[in-house]
């Protein structure tokens, strides 16, 4: 989703509230390039570090993982965070278009929920092809649209209402690459046998009185107080809860459905 200065509850906060939705997408990513022991893989845009961190058992002790974002807070987080049963997870702060790894470094490339957020998709992938050996494998996910995924859909509603014109912007960025956009700028890259197909998973939020304002502030929260304060964020959160009211367990919790499209391609 969107990176982390754009919100208060900065890096740490994303990554805690963001693991119940992005944890089985980055388990199904990751079985898209099939890792195996001993592969060297490169988490794009990683954020802070899902992909990395669940890639790291799947290579193994002779693998080796790397991580890059542009967002120096985000690095940091990842660092701080990554397991440290496997050493060999490097993070780098690094832009997409400019990667400071060798030419075919790399076994596979994932990208998760990333690629929506690059000012352009050809300079990122070009690069993205440059460090991928040849036959190795590159898989992204990106949200499909956000009026078939009934949370991310009250998150907007709340955001619209209570954000201002830039967060509602900033939100949209997130659902608006499309598979066809991604295929066509690999294949222009130097991918090929690019295919992608959807991926869907009934999630359970946690109970979603705190869940709805602490996922809120972790994302947007710099965007809604910006716009009015704690009580533009205590309100956008109400009404995330509102709107989701009558899927509601009974123990707060509640199970949604979330829609990727998962996008894969050979070197």
């Amino acid at each position: 989703m969107a990176h982390g200065h754009h919100s208060s509850a900065g890096p740490e906060g994303y990554d805690t509230h963001n693991a119940p939705i992005m944890g089985p997408f980055v388990a199904e990513l990751l079985d898209a390039v099939d890792l195996g022991p001993g592969a060297v893989v490169l988490d794009l845009a990683c954020g802070t570090g899902f992909a990395a961190r669940a890639a790291a058992p799947l290579v193994g002790p002779t693998g080796r993982v790397f991580g890059a974002d542009i967002d120096a807070d985000m690095i940091r987080v990842a660092r701080d965070r990554h397991p440290r049963l496997y050493p060999d997870i490097e993070f780098t702060v690094a832009p997409a278009d400019h990667l400071p790894y060798d030419t075919a470094a790399f076994d596979a490339v994932v990208c998760q929920q990333g690629v929506q957020f690059f000012p352009d998709l050809a300079a990122p992938l070009t690069e993205t092809a440059r460090v991928t050996r040849p036959g190795g494998r590159f898989a992204a996910t990106v949200w499909a649209p956000v009026d078939r995924q009934p949370y991310f859909l009250a998150q907007q509603r709340a955001v619209q209402r209570y954000g201002g014109p830039d967060a509602a912007r900033y939100f949209t960025r997130a659902f608006t690459t499309t598979a066809e956009q991604l295929t066509t700028a690999l294949d222009t890259a130097g991918y090929r046998d690019t295919a992608h197909r959807e991926v869907t998973f009934g999630i359970t939020l946690p109970p979603l009185d705190e869940y709805a304002h602490a996922h809120l502030s972790a994302l947007w929260g710099g965007l809604l107080r910006e716009a009015g304060g704690e009580e533009a964020l205590s309100r956008a959160a109400d009404l995330v809860r509102d709107e989701l009211a009558t899927h509601l367990a009974a123990d707060g919790t509640t199970t949604l459905p979330f829609t990727a499209v998962l996008v894969t391609a050979t070197r």
